[in-house]
């Protein structure tokens, strides 16, 4: 059985991705969009202080990362 996933604020999974070749394009009220130069879909994330479990879940499927690799990420 796998771990839960960690509580993350929407500033700290942008500096995670940030370390990962994602870049943030432009922001509209408290959701930022990030892109990455080898992929082609974007990422929405939200500027909140506390993400839930199933938006994390959905934003690491859509970037490509597993639980695993989130973790290890200092």
């Amino acid at each position: 059985m796998s771990e839960r996933l960690p509580v993350l604020s929407g500033a700290q999974l942008i500096d995670i991705l940030g370390k990962l070749g994602w870049e943030a394009v432009r922001q509209r009220g408290s959701h930022v969009r990030l892109r990455h130069p080898d992929r082609a879909v974007s990422l929405v994330v939200p500027l909140h202080r506390e993400l839930k479990r199933g938006t994390l879940s959905g934003i690491l499927r859509d970037a490509g990362l597993s639980r695993e690799e989130l973790r290890e990420q200092p």
